[in-house]
């Protein structure tokens, strides 16, 4: 038994190293799968169940890899080896140190991006023309969790490549061999690349960021993630939408340097126009002008037309910029507050309605003088 595992350590180191790469990169996500698939309430129990099992997988994987260690350095004495006190210190003279400092080197390199990497972006993003303070802060951690996420893989990887050379494995052959893989399933994997070439635009281009609320293949949310591969949103119903990059072609962005109020306010024909203006007119310079409001509005919103004679009733579109993400906020507000007026002034908000007329004669437009 422990011959044949030591015949296979190299495959088998190489497989735990990998599951524990990505079990260390994709931590919360896998987290999150393991309390959806417990399916308990949250009181002291998915949260640390989820924990319990993840330690475990983790210090399995973790047991593996150190096994393969000391199997690839037994069958390199010989099968038949004995783990003696000499060989153990002739192994940690050669190979231990060198593999530690590996390690440290990795952890110090984890540490560095950890630490300055936010700092370097926020030094080096340059704020556009029209862009706003939080719209920039958005773009920041966007990139943040895309760099960081990029480095501790390639950090991972990088040490377990080291530690392979030193223990003498030869890792040419090895890296051919995932090359050779590489282009196998690169055939196979056209909609994989075309995702990934989708999603460095994106970020490259800053369509939208985490934070915004967009509309990707007519799906409108709020973004809660990016990466290279997919943007993941999430609807006012709550519903998380898993979108390929590759599958989006037209991105429309709701906070991308500011917003706009665009609504129509319908009276009746019998209104008086130019009265129904003034008093909507009046309602939203007094609500831009309160301190709840104030910062959140960048142009007052005022009547800008007569938009629609419509079957019913007379259409006003009013038109104002905000803050980005503030639209809806405002708009809702600004409808109650027109209601209210309106019915002060007696002005009436028509609704469908039809007029019938039995036998009796149309009324008669009157005489112009």
């Amino acid at each position: 038994m422990w011959q044949q595992f030591m015949n296979v350590s190299v495959w088998v180191l190489v497989g735990a190293g990998f599951l524990l790469a990505i079990s260390l990169t994709f931590r919360e996500a896998i987290l999150e799968r393991f309390s959806r698939l417990l399916q308990r309430k949250e009181k002291n129990g998915p949260g640390n169940a989820r924990l319990i099992i993840y330690w475990i997988i983790e210090s399995i994987l973790f047991v593996f890899v150190i096994v393969s260690l000391v199997a690839i350095t037994m069958s390199r004495e010989g099968a038949k080896a004995m783990l003696t006190s000499q060989i153990i210190e002739t192994w940690l003279l050669e190979h231990g140190i060198n593999i530690t400092i590996i390690i440290v080197v990795a952890a110090v390199f984890w540490t560095i991006v950890q630490r300055f990497i936010p700092a370097l972006i926020g030094r080096g993003l340059v704020k556009t023309k029209g862009e706003s303070r939080e719209g920039l802060q958005r773009r920041r951690a966007t990139l943040k969790s895309i760099i960081i996420a990029i480095s501790k893989v390639i950090i991972i990887i990088g040490a377990i490549m080291l530690i392979l050379d030193e223990l003498g494995v030869p890792i040419g052959p090895m890296l051919a061999g995932f090359g050779v893989v590489g282009i196998a399933v690169g055939f196979g994997a056209q909609y994989l690349i075309r995702d990934l070439i989708a999603g460095i635009f994106i970020i490259m281009e800053n369509q939208y960021r985490v934070g915004d609320v967009a509309r990707v293949v007519d799906t409108s949310g709020l973004v809660e993630e990016i990466t290279f591969r997919k943007t993941v949103l999430r609807d006012l119903d709550g519903i998380v939408h898993h979108i390929p990059n590759g599958e989006i072609r037209v991105a429309s962005n709701f906070s991308r340097h500011f917003a706009r109020v665009n609504m129509d306010i319908s009276v009746s024909y019998e209104t008086d126009l130019e009265y129904a203006i003034s008093v909507i007119n009046r309602v939203c310079r007094e609500m831009a002008e309160e301190e709840a409001w104030a910062s959140r509005i960048k142009s007052v919103p005022q009547v800008l037309r007569v938009n629609k004679l419509g079957d019913s009733g007379i259409e006003i579109k009013i038109l104002g910029d905000v803050k980005p993400l503030e639209q809806w906020g405002i708009m809702g507000e600004l409808r109650l507050r027109i209601k209210k007026a309106f019915d002060d002034a007696g002005i009436e908000i028509p609704w469908p309605h039809t007029k019938l007329f039995f036998g009796n004669p149309l009324p008669q437009a009157p005489d112009k003088e």
